[in-house]
């Protein structure tokens, strides 16, 4: 039998606002509220806020942020307090067991790591790290997105620090009466913010947020929409422990002194495919019509030769196109390429396309 799906605390709120619930990652999760075009829009024009609660969160004492530069490829001893680096973790063969966020604390590492890998992820963890050290998860937190062009004038409102954060920086802010760790992140490509709040005040900080008239919730569907119009990676499709983070697209994640140094797993084969590039890459891609490739679909070059497989695919509410990524040979990755995916047999013809398909808009200096 399977085991029942565990709900976030943030499940009566879901039922109260008419979500649609399904299965994801073991978790009961919302897909959309009011439809997944109009979340989509409302993340690109305004503000809307997702519980990403599923995910995992862990505390790490400081003192093993060696143990753990042997596991990602970060610089980790490079990583000042208050700041937030995205990286992964590897295998001794050099494919992605998982992508994280590293949050430098002062005085611990605060990890977020994928729903569908956190037990995977804690155990690989725990079993590096020297006596006296330990990986502490933390199921007593949640985990909001609040998302949008609008973000920021929304949270300053109750934490008017907030305004003054940069991309990729943390602070501990108080929202209202609630106490919380704020990273201005997100997986939309917009500006926004990632807010860990203790799970018995996570209901009361969501409807305060969702009261503002800017935000509105919104689900599992625009999310993924939104993170593929950004070119940005799922876990089981774009990355996965047969996935080099050279033919993801992912080289940005190894800082220089990880580069002359190594010393971390697959390190060989990552950094040897880093100077003489890999045999496959992953691209970004534009079709002519509605029509889109889903998951596992065939790309064909010019010729109806195969040269790769879909990853992700959709019709984009933003660009009125179809897009997707996928990888094939690095001698078909150049933007331009004409290629094609078969769609239930036939070929959709469309372009290699730089990736991301629409600009991120970070708050940077």
């Amino acid at each position: 039998m399977t085991a029942p799906l565990r709900r976030t605390p943030l499940h009566a709120l879901h039922v109260e606002l008419g979500a649609r619930l399904v299965p994801f990652a073991g978790y009961e999760m919302p897909v959309q509220y009011q439809g997944i075009i109009a979340e989509h829009n409302h993340a690109r024009t305004k503000a809307v806020l997702f519980d990403v609660s599923h995910m995992g969160q862990a505390r790490l004492p400081i003192e093993a942020s060696a143990a753990l530069e042997r596991l990602v490829v970060a610089d980790l001893a490079g990583l000042q307090a208050g700041k937030v680096r995205y990286s992964v973790l590897t295998n001794a063969e050099g494919g992605i067991i998982d992508d994280l966020m590293i949050v430098q604390c002062g005085s611990y590492l605060w990890l977020i790591v994928n729903a569908s890998r956190k037990d995977v992820d804690f155990a690989h963890i725990a079993a590096h790290l020297p006596a006296g050290q330990a990986l502490t998860p933390q199921p007593d937190l949640a985990l909001l997105a609040l998302q949008g062009p609008a973000a920021a004038d929304v949270l300053k409102r109750f934490a008017p620090a907030a305004k003054l954060m940069l991309f990729m920086t943390t602070e501990t802010l108080r929202i209202g009466d609630v106490k919380c760790a704020v990273c201005r992140s997100g997986y939309t490509g917009e500006d926004g913010f990632e807010i860990s709040v203790p799970a018995d005040q996570a209901e009361a900080l969501a409807r305060m947020l969702l009261d503002e008239p800017e935000v509105m919730p919104a689900g599992l569907g625009a999310r993924d929409t939104l993170r593929l119009e950004a070119g940005l990676c799922l876990y089981g499709h774009e990355i996965d422990e047969t996935t080099t983070p050279i033919e993801a697209g992912l080289a940005w994640t190894i800082q220089r002194r990880r580069r002359e140094e190594g010393g971390f797993l697959g390190d060989k084969t990552i950094l040897r495919q880093l100077v003489e590039g890999p045999a496959r890459r992953r691209v970004g891609i534009r079709f002519e019509g509605r029509a889109a490739a889903r998951t596992d679909a065939p790309i064909v070059d010019s010729a109806g030769r195969t040269i790769g497989t879909i990853t992700s695919g959709s019709f984009s509410p933003t660009l009125q196109a179809a897009i997707a990524m996928g990888y094939v040979s690095t001698e078909s990755s150049q933007p331009g390429t004409p290629v094609a995916a078969l769609v239930r047999g036939k070929p959709v013809p469309g372009e290699v396309v730089p990736l991301p398909f629409v600009p991120h808009r970070y708050a940077k200096p």
